[in-house]
This record gives structure tokens, sequence and C-alpha cells, in this order.
């Protein structure tokens, strides 16, 4: 039994010895990579919309569809502004004044962020689109790297109780930077 004991012990010190031993030699590898921007700043949105009918003193309404800001910048401090207008009045016929319904008239509202990535986002506060500077659709004012957002915004346009009937066109313009 005294041999097993000093064997046991020999080989627990053996195991002590090689565990705690360093190696004869140690070589590291400085490793890099580089994290490329895929793409910039952009905003896109939905080719056509349709509002509600409304009567001359009505309103009309509805959504525009998903907009969305794409910020593949990946930079410190990425930040931007999504600002609206409305690029061409309302209009119908010839476009005289009785036919025409101008950016005072069309009230949008941004709503809230559909499938935030990478945020804080702010939606901007409802109003006219006859503002100056353009009205805020949404931003980012802080964070880094990568992001994007997608809101839904309501129209909604008051239909001036002098203006004619008839099919109104007009284009709600969206940008960024």
């Amino acid at each position: 039994m005294r041999v097993r004991n000093t064997v046991i012990a020999a080989a627990a010190a053996i195991t002590v010895v090689a565990v705690t031993l360093t190696p004869a030699t140690a070589a590291d590898t400085s490793t890099t990579f580089t994290v490329t921007a895929t793409a910039g700043l952009a905003v896109s949105a939905p080719e056509n919309a349709a509002l509600s009918s409304a009567a001359p003193g009505g309103q009309a309404v509805g959504a525009l569809g998903n907009m969305s800001v794409n910020d593949q910048r990946s930079e410190t401090g990425t930040t931007w502004i999504a600002r609206v207008t409305l690029s061409t009045a309302f209009t119908t016929g010839a476009g005289a004044p009785s036919q025409t319904i101008s950016a005072a008239n069309v009230v949008y509202d941004p709503r809230t962020a559909i499938n935030p990535v990478n945020g804080p986002f702010t939606p901007g506060t409802p109003g006219d689109l006859d503002s100056t500077p353009a009205l805020v659709a949404f931003s980012r004012d802080s964070g880094d790297g990568a992001n994007s957002v997608t809101w839904n915004p309501e129209v909604t346009v008051n239909v001036p109780a002098g203006n004619v009937s008839g099919d109104y066109t007009g284009t709600i313009r969206h940008s960024v930077a």
C-alpha cells in the first residue's frame, strides 16, 4: 500500500508541474479587419397613395404607406433629419384657383416608428406642409453606426369650400440629410 501511495503522490506532483509550466515559446498575431459602409443615407417612399374622397369644405384622409430612412454610413454620430413638403399642390382640371389645394391645407402626421433599428428616432410634430423650414417627418439626433426606421404617415387634406369637384393630384416629397 505504501508503494501505491507513493505512486499516486508522484503522479499528482507530475500533473501539478505539467499544468503550471509555461510554454517554451509563444507567438502572438495582431489581427485586423475593416468594417465598411454598405451604402449611404437614403429615404424611400411608395410611388402612389390614395386618400378618401371629400366634399368641398370636408377632409380627405389616408395613410401614405411605409416611408423609410436607411442609414448605412456606419460612422460615429450618424444623425439625420427627414423632412416632408408638398412639392406640387393638389390640382384638378387646369389648376385654376378653385381647382387647387395648397400646402397650407395639407396636414402631415408621421405617427410612430415601425421596426426601428439602432435608434433613438423621434417623430416630427404633426403640422401643415406650408412650414419653413420643411416639416420634420422623423429624425435621429444621436447614435453611432448603421440604423433604419420606417413610418406610415397619415395625411389630411382640408378641402376649401370654394373648390370644385374633380380628381386632385399632388406630390408629397420626403427628403433626408
